[in-house]
């Protein structure tokens, strides 16, 4: 049984934070550095009501609408997220009393920016030989409340988001065609929260010392990017009998439309459709990819037969890439 999406949706915030808005928190970060160094022009935040599990029930929402399914005719939710309502419970028992999914067994994974490919390999092993079963992968994320305004480099490019895709059964020919996920612990300090978990537990000490906002050396992650994104994506689209030529849509991790630009070169991808949103809304963590592929499928870039290649990559290192073939 091939297995693929059958809907996908997304929900980006109202609130439009401008590169002027947010040159006003920076010290040192003009409107015009930023565009420069990162591609961005606007970013979305949360209003201060809303919290991950919203986000992520609005978009899975508008992807069972996609899909013409009801909620309760899904059997797993998986949500990608590293900023969840709560350490517990799990961000997907919210969804889920949001959407009325009540027949679904539901979890949390953390991936961190790889985390939407992880939950797309997950669900497709858990309906794979089951006709009729039915998957939502559903990444969230709402940086904007763990931002350092002190750091130039890493405030300006996060914005908040959800995207998600119904799994299922698709016809013959179409569906996922390979999925390769890569972890590299030895570089688990590029990117990273400190404090909040049973390492540093949150004290008042912790708060004080700025120990809950997200960190990350950026020129360090770009290396790790160059070096070992184009040798996984070479890998993936070969183990499936495919060349990178032969690739119709690429759908990156948008984090950072000048890193991406230089990506795309440096994997052959020149003459694919290369589906970018970053300009747009920024960074937005593990929903990148998901977010930018409803983009893709709702303007038109994406049609039956493509092959559409999925790459997600973040803190960890975690690293995820998939290639579908769409279905009609």
């Amino acid at each position: 049984m091939a297995v693929g999406f059958l809907g996908t949706g997304s929900y980006l915030p109202e609130r439009v934070v401008t590169n002027d808005d947010i040159a006003e928190l920076v010290q040192d970060a003009t409107p015009e550095w930023i565009t420069s160094r990162t591609g961005i022009e606007t970013r979305r935040w949360a209003a201060p009501g809303e919290a991950t599990s919203d986000l992520a029930a609005v978009a899975a929402r508008r992807a069972l609408a996609a899909a013409g399914l009801p909620a309760d005719r899904i059997d797993y939710i998986v949500v990608s997220t590293s900023t969840p309502d709560h350490p517990q419970p799990p961000t997907a028992c919210l969804v889920q009393s949001l959407i009325g999914a009540g027949s679904a067994a539901c979890f949390d994974l953390n991936a961190v920016c790889a985390g939407f490919v992880y939950g797309v390999e997950l669900a497709r092993r858990l309906v794979a030989g089951r006709p009729g079963a039915h998957a939502l992968v559903i990444a969230a994320d709402v940086y904007s409340r763990i931002l350092d305004f002190g750091d130039r480099r890493t405030s300006v490019l996060l914005g908040d988001g959800a995207g998600a895709v119904v799994v299922g059964e698709v016809a013959d020919g179409g569906g996922v065609v390979e999925i390769d996920l890569s972890s590299y612990g030895d570089d688990q300090d590029l990117i990273k929260v400190v404090a909040g978990g049973s390492r540093v537990p949150t004290t008042a000490a912790t708060v004080a010392a700025g120990q809950h906002v997200f960190t990350m050396r950026g020129r360090d992650v770009r290396d790790f990017v160059m070096a070992n994104l184009p040798p996984l994506l070479d890998k993936l689209v070969t183990g499936a009998g495919l060349e990178i030529a032969d690739v119709d849509c690429f759908v990156p991790h948008q984090a950072n439309g000048v890193l991406l630009r230089e990506l795309v070169t440096r994997c052959g991808l020149d003459g694919a459709h290369t589906h970018l949103v970053v300009d747009r809304y920024g960074n937005v963590g593990s929903a990148s990819v998901p977010i930018a592929l409803d983009d893709a499928v709702r303007t038109g870039r994406i049609g039956a037969g493509d092959h559409v290649l999925l790459a997600g990559f973040g803190g960890g290192m975690s690293v995820g890439t998939c290639l579908v073939r769409w279905s009609a």
